[in-house]
């Protein structure tokens, strides 16, 4: 293409000398801008480095502080659950260095020396599982100023380890209760922002009107809130006394505090399934230690599980 401007006639022809000195200059100056940068993005990564060298006295004191709350700790030691440690902390009951701490988030270090009742506790390191199929009569607390009988009764000679329920049974109803030492789980299952699933049957004095069905799934206002059936099922269909009810709330004898407030009466209430724990192959007031399978699902519940227990 034959070009048409005349800028070239304005700039003298420069000789071939010329033009290599300037081609020289120019790449020295380029070395030595090159040098430059160089050493200055070095300088700058000594200076972060020196930085990040005066400020871990913090960090380094959180990585090596092994202390814990004070109901971790009391949990940690099989006494009962963190959530069961609190009061028993703010009544009181716990020494820490021969000094009575009521406040559940004190921080035990590892130096420390903790008594419960004047006993000097641990925290406990053979962890035991055991799933119980409850039966009537028993209740779940561990100790009973009435002298009542407790689901422990039926686990004499199970574990020498202290052992408490992951939460609470009513002494009227039965089915499966997971009894632990170990207190994260129980914290973990015991949470409401976990919300465990748990399965029921139910067996009403008359039958469930197809009105109060459709007000447990819609929901219902109890004196302490508002509480709703994940699901619900006529269990036998040619006999509609018998409710399946999936729920994730762990309120106290809540299945039948709903039936009662639409006025029926509970005759008999079984918890059949808890978490991804059922009672197959465990006769009524009979007991097995957890497989490592069911530990696991337990203790990591993957989100397809924390699904199905939110749906």
């Amino acid at each position: 293409m034959k070009r048409t401007d005349n800028f070239s006639k304005f700039a003298p022809k420069k000789k071939n000398s010329a033009v290599k000195e300037a081609f020289r200059q120019e790449k020295k100056k380029w070395k030595k801008e090159r040098s430059e940068a160089i050493e200055k993005k070095k300088e700058a990564s000594r200076v972060t480095v020196s930085k990040k060298a005066e400020k871990p006295a913090a960090i380094a004191v959180r990585k090596l502080d092994k202390s814990m709350p004070l109901n971790k700790y009391v949990a940690h030691c099989g006494i009962c659950s963190r959530r069961d440690a609190v009061p028993i902390i703010k009544d009181g009951k716990i020494k820490v260095n021969d000094v009575v701490v009521t406040e559940p988030g004190f921080k035990v270090a590892p130096h420390d020396v903790v008594y419960y009742l004047g006993k000097k506790i641990l925290p406990e390191k053979n962890l035991v599982y055991v799933l119980l199929n409850k039966p009537k009569d028993y209740i779940t607390t561990l100790d009973d100023p009435q002298g009542r009988k407790t689901v422990l009764d039926l686990l004499k000679g199970v574990a020498n380890e202290r052992i408490y329920p992951v939460g609470r049974l009513d002494r009227n109803t039965t089915g499966v209760l997971l009894i632990t030492n170990d207190g994260d789980l129980a914290q973990k299952l015991s949470h409401p922002s976990n919300e465990v699933k748990k399965v029921y049957e139910v067996k009403l004095d008359k039958p469930l009107s197809k009105v109060d069905f459709e007000k447990i799934l819609k929901g219902l206002h109890l004196e302490d809130g508002y509480v709703k059936a994940d699901a619900l099922a006529y269990a036998d269909p040619k006999d509609k006394s018998v409710i399946g009810i999936e729920l994730h709330s762990g309120k106290n004898r809540i299945v039948r505090r709903m039936f009662e407030f639409l006025g029926y009466d509970v005759k008999n209430l079984d918890r059949v399934m808890f978490a991804n724990l059922t009672k197959k192959n465990v006769e009524r007031g009979k007991w097995r230690m957890l497989n490592e399978k069911e530990i696991r699902l337990l203790k990591f519940m993957n989100s397809s599980f924390l699904k199905q227990a939110k749906h």
